[in-house]
């Protein structure tokens, strides 16, 4: 009995594995089915894909020629190496590593002159006048300027490469030729504007030279006008050179003078007093005097500020030379100083011109700007296939959806309702219903009838 029962079990299949088994092969035959179903849809339907193909790469063609041309005019800036700059390689090297250097310099906050000239580049002050050089509010068709120079950042990329430090300009423009022209206006904008806000130790040194140089120029000039003025007014020449003259002047006329007194002695000796020679003599010796006198100066002559000068001479006295000596060497002095000072500015200014001009960030242009021959927008190929594709896509979605619409059952009331929406919008949107939106299409009825056929078939053959 047990033996029996035995075999029994063995001989008993399990229920519960078999019916698993044969729902899953009954799935995946009615899923077969369900897509061979919709895969002879689709092809019955080929003609409607085809239009709907067409009118996609036509919709799709029309598109790309009507999209206005767009150029692309591209410059590349090689900046110089600052003092981060070289703080950073310091870092680097001592390091043993480029990364880390430049992970130390973006922990520190330290940022190299390309970021500084992307900053510049991307600030209103440049924006502003690249808008106002080319007009580009009427290019754009903007009123206002925020407008305009929105539309110029848009159109405009500038971008550092972090390795290599170049600095990329970007343009975008209808026009090449002014896309090209406002990739070179970035570069001349951005040296003029960093060349008016160096903070370089040099142009503060020169601002500075150049100041003092005007003010020392004014000083200079008055020096010179009051010098000349007291030159021309006192008829002191050269005090040093004029004393010494007059000195060898007056000895000289001194000894004419004992040597004509003297053959006057000699003269009375022999003749009388109304000799001609004895009073040609007498004569030539008081012209001598007189000279002497004049050369001398009197007493009367010099004023107490010991600046005033007789009035019968065009040149200072004897008398008057030491007294005029002092003011004539202090307005000489201060004529020299301020010569010197002068000479020693503008040489000072010169050097400081010079460094500024080592020590303030230029441009380096490592690809100038050039006239773009090819457009590079919009992608005209691209654009077709693309629309091709969507219009197949959309004509399969369009067939496979009025096929499950249809399959759904006339008194569902999602179904009802979503027909109570579209007629209520048909009925205000006439054009709808003269294209049949919602009509069947035959082919679409037979493929479903066919496809219920198949069901029933298929249900029978499992039972």
């Amino acid at each position: 009995m047990e033996i029996a029962k035995t075999n029994a079990r063995q001989t008993v299949p399990e229920p519960a594995a078999g019916a698993d088994l044969y729902v899953d092969e009954r799935e995946d035959q009615f899923t077969r089915e369900r897509l061979f179903s919709r895969l002879r849809l689709l092809w019955q339907q080929r003609r409607f894909l085809i239009r709907c193909t067409a009118v996609g790469l036509v919709a799709a063609t029309l598109i790309a020629f009507l999209i206005p041309k767009q150029y692309e005019s591209t410059a590349r800036l090689m900046p110089p190496d600052s003092q981060s700059t070289s703080s950073l390689a310091m870092l680097a090297g001592l390091s043993g590593s480029g990364g880390l250097g430049m992970l130390a310099g973006d922990l520190l906050g330290i940022k190299s002159t390309g970021a500084l000239f992307v900053g510049v580049l991307r600030s209103r002050t440049v924006e502003d006048r690249i808008v106002d050089r080319f007009d580009l509010k009427k290019v754009y068709g903007m009123s206002l300027q925020m407008q305009a120079r929105q539309k110029l950042e848009e159109r405009t990329a500038v971008t550092e490469d972090r390795k290599s430090g170049i600095i990329t300009i970007t343009v975008t423009d209808h026009d090449p030729q002014r896309a090209a022209a406002m990739a070179s206006a970035y570069v001349e904008e951005l040296n003029t504007l960093i060349s008016q806000l160096s903070t370089s130790s040099a142009r503060r040194e020169r601002i500075f030279l150049e100041n003092r140089l005007t003010a020392v120029k004014q000083d200079l000039e008055s020096a010179e006008q009051d010098f000349s003025h007291f030159a021309s007014s006192k008829g002191a020449i050269d005090i040093t050179e004029q004393g010494k003259a007059m000195v060898e002047a007056a000895a000289s006329l001194e000894g004419q003078l004992i040597a004509a007194q003297s053959e006057l002695e000699g003269l009375k000796q022999i003749y009388s007093d109304n000799n001609v020679r004895v009073r040609s003599t007498q004569a030539r010796i008081n012209e001598l005097r007189q000279q002497l006198r004049r050369l001398g100066g009197k007493a009367e002559d010099v004023a107490v500020d010991g600046i005033e000068k007789a009035s019968d001479t065009p040149y200072p006295t004897l008398r008057q030379l030491p007294i005029l000596g002092v003011p004539y060497a202090d307005k000489l002095r201060r004529l020299k100083i301020q010569e010197a000072v002068f000479e020693t500015l503008t040489k000072q200014y010169e050097l400081a011109k010079v460094q500024e001009a080592k020590e303030v960030p230029s441009v380096k242009e490592l690809d100038a700007p050039a006239v773009p021959e090819h457009k590079s927008f919009p992608p005209r190929l691209v654009l077709m296939v693309l629309g091709t594709f969507c219009g197949a896509m959309l004509g399969m979605v369009w067939v496979l959806g009025q096929a499950r619409w249809q399959e759904i059952d006339p008194q569902d009331p999602g179904k009802v309702l979503a027909q109570e929406v579209f007629h209520t919008f048909a009925a205000r949107i006439p054009w709808v219903s003269r294209n049949g939106a919602g009509e069947k299409v035959p082919e679409a009825e037979a493929a479903e009838q066919e496809e219920k056929q198949a069901n029933v078939k298929s249900a029978g053959a499992g039972n």
